[in-house]
C-alpha cells in the first residue's frame, strides 16, 4: 500500500492512526508508523468495499498483499474471516502490523514480511479472497494477478479487490476474472473482480 506521492500530497499531515469500521473490532484503532509513501485505504472506501463483501467474508480465508497499515485485513478479521495472511516487505511497517495483532489478540491473522512476488513464487494454498493494493506507478497489477491465477493462490471463485490508480489499464487482468464492481475515490480507482470457476 505504498504509491509516489504528488509534491501537494506530500505536503499533507500523515494521520498515524485509523478506525476499524465494522464487526467485532469496531471503532478499535490500529496504529502505523509513518513509512514514506504510506497510504491506507480511506474509510468511505473500506466501507464500501466490505459492503460489497458482506456475504462473502464470514469463515472465509483471505490473502491481503502489500498489506501496507493493514487495514483491509484487519477490518476482514473483523468481520469474520477465519484467516488472513498479510505480506508486507517494509519492515517498519512490519512492526506496525505485528503491534495491531497484539493489541487486538488477532490470532487469525499472519503477517509474513517477505517481498509479495517472492511470497507468490512459494508454496501456494487457495484463497478465497484476495486484497491487492500494491505500490502506484510501479505496474505491479497484472504480474500479481498472473501470479495468483497461475499459480495457484485462489480457489474457484475467489474475489479479488483490486486498488488503483485511477486511470486504471485492465488489460492485465486474467482471462475469466468478472468485474463485479469497480469506483473511483479522488485519485484511487477499486474493483472488485470474480474468478470464473472454468478456469479450473
Amino acid at each position: 500500500m505504498y504509491c509516489k506521492l504528488s509534491p501537494s500530497a506530500a505536503k499533507a499531515p500523515v494521520q498515524n492512526k485509523l478506525r476499524i469500521i465494522g464487526g467485532v473490532w469496531r471503532s478499535r484503532q490500529l496504529r502505523f508508523t509513518e513509512v514514506p509513501g504510506l497510504r491506507p485505504t480511506p474509510g468511505r472506501v473500506r466501507e464500501t468495499l466490505f459492503n460489497w463483501l458482506q456475504m462473502d467474508i464470514t469463515g472465509k480465508n483471505c490473502l491481503d498483499l502489500y498489506a501496507g497499515s493493514g487495514a483491509l485485513g484487519f477490518e476482514a478479521a473483523s468481520r469474520g474471516a477465519q484467516s488472513v495472511i498479510q505480506v508486507e516487505a517494509n519492515a517498519q511497517a512490519c512492526r506496525s502490523l505485528h503491534e495491531n495483532r497484539q493489541a487486538l489478540s488477532a490470532t487469525q491473522i499472519r503477517i509474513v514480511q517477505m517481498d509479495v512476488m517472492q511470497f507468490l513464487a512459494g508454496d501456494a494454498q487457495a484463497y478465497d479472497i484476495v486484497f491487492l493494493d500494491p505500490p502506484f506507478g510501479q505496474n505491479l497489477v497484472p504480474q500479481t494477478c498472473l501470479w495468483l491465477e497461475q499459480k495457484g493462490w485462489l480457489s474457484p471463485y475467489s474475489k479479488i479487490y483490486l486498488e488503483t490508480e485511477r486511470q486504471f489499464d485492465p488489460a492485465g487482468i486474467p482471462v475469466g476474472w468478472q468485474c463485479l464492481k469497480s469506483k473511483t475515490a479522488g485519485e484511487v480507482a477499486y474493483h472488485l473482480f470474480q474468478r470464473n470457476v472454468f478456469n479450473e
